[in-house]
């Protein structure tokens, strides 16, 4: 079978798909992948050949400044409608013409594609072909008894709780989600495309794909009136790696705990935020403090903080540190807290953009780790959210129970298997109430 994936050229989009990628490579099908031309190396090395954006433009975690200077000065929703618009739906069209096109030299049979792409109806509705969507965030279905997106909130528990909330979905829908959904639907009435009027754009892939592989568990998510049969939550993927890997950490050296920290590998410029209140937190503890900077400021960091305690690396093998880690702290990327869950550790996450906020609120729901709940947190904050959660040995526990629901089966197979098997017939995009 010819396999296409398709994915933004964005490291917390691309990597998980490899995995699945790979699985699928292994059992005999033809593999390529659509992305851009930064990961050009790593699909060389994986053997899967590369047809690279065309049309599309790539944006990146190192470019989207310089793409976007404007961007540096937007905060909250703002932000997330910015976003929304230019990094995601600006794209819609190229993408899909760039799709067409390599179609002619690579007649794929199915398409397994980022979500966050937003291609789903156009190529299954004008090119026939089912396509899978790969969603690396939690899930953004709309349901009743789901917060709305952005804002951080957890289920309602009280009429005021949802009187807030019921506004502050008018807001997302109106405000936040307004410019990408007017650019979305202005691309698809070119194709003679109608997207469902008043439906929320982030349900398109749910609603347009044959599929959806999501990362992630249900017990990781809130609690839902409607079930998708569609949706398969397949554990935490991880990009994929061969049977060699570098030499690892030694566990704890010596120390009462190990703290991982990490800020991400986007929202990573500023280190302000969580990096340097961190290590300021951190670095007089009885702990290996074991800080992953992205790349960013890590010789500037190794000179300002050099007790025996801290290492600072541009980038950690966090499959084999986690295995010896009591606590990580995160912004909230989505892929590290799976990651940290599906080994045991908690968590102590303060992160806003991006949609952090509606991760760290999954994490504190789940009771598996302590929302700061801000993107600039005080290392007396950070402190005393590690020692309490080094202290309660019931952090420690919940996490452990949800990492059984991750489960020790290869979250990649499942994935490519998709649960099931993908549809032949044509998706139809109707509009789900």
């Amino acid at each position: 079978m010819n396999i296409l994936f398709a994915s933004q050229a964005i490291d917390g989009h691309f990597n998980p798909m490899t995995g699945v990628a790979m699985e699928l490579k292994e059992r005999g099908h033809d593999v390529r992948w659509y992305t851009g031309q930064s990961f050009a190396g790593k699909l060389e090395k994986l053997g899967i050949p590369l047809f690279r954006f065309n049309r599309a433009i790539e944006h990146r975690a190192d470019n989207l400044f310089e793409l976007y200077p404007e961007r540096a000065r937007l905060k909250g929703p703002r932000a997330i409608g910015f976003d929304g618009e230019k990094i995601f739906a600006s794209n819609i069209s190229n993408f899909f013409e760039d799709i067409r096109d390599l179609a002619q030299d690579f007649p794929f049979d199915v398409l397994v594609v980022d979500s966050s792409m937003f291609i789903q109806r156009l190529v299954s509705h004008l090119m026939g072909r089912p396509v899978v969507s790969f969603v690396v965030v939690p899930n953004m279905e709309s349901d009743p008894q789901v917060p709305p997106l952005f804002f951080g909130f957890r289920p309602a528990r009280n009429p005021q709780e949802k009187a807030i909330q019921e506004l502050a979905g008018l807001l997302s829908d109106k405000v936040i989600l307004r410019p990408a959904g007017k650019s979305y639907r202005r691309q698809h009435r070119f194709y003679g495309q109608e997207a469902p009027k008043g439906a929320r754009v982030t349900d398109e892939p749910y609603r347009c794909s044959a599929a959806i592989i999501q990362t992630g568990t249900t017990s990781l998510d809130f609690p839902r009136r409607n079930t998708n049969p569609k949706v398969h939550y397949v554990g935490a993927l991880l990009p994929y790696r061969d049977q060699e890997v570098e030499p690892r950490e030694p566990a704890r050296q010596g120390y009462a705990s190990t703290i991982l920290v990490t800020q991400g590998t986007v929202d990573n410029v500023d280190q302000d935020k969580l990096i340097i209140p961190a290590l300021e937190a951190l670095k007089d503890m009885d702990a290996l403090v074991m800080v992953a900077t992205g790349g960013r400021g890590t010789v500037e960091l190794q000179a300002r903080y050099p007790q025996p305690n801290i290492r600072i690396r541009d980038y950690i093998d966090f499959a084999a540190v986690l295995e010896f880690t009591d606590v990580f702290v995160s912004n909230g990327g989505f892929g590290g807290v799976q990651l940290a869950l599906s080994k045991g550790v908690p968590l102590v996450v303060s992160g806003i953009n991006e949609g952090k906020s509606d991760v760290n609120a999954r994490v504190e729901y789940a009771g598996v780790g302590i929302n700061l709940r801000t993107d600039n947190p005080t290392p007396e904050k950070i402190g005393r959210a590690v020692r309490a959660v080094l202290a309660d040995p019931g952090w420690k526990r919940r996490a452990g129970q949800m990492s059984q629901d991750f489960g020790s089966h290869n979250p990649a197979e499942a994935a490519s298997q998709g649960r099931g098997r993908r549809s032949q017939r044509q998706v139809s995009c109707r509009h789900k109430a």
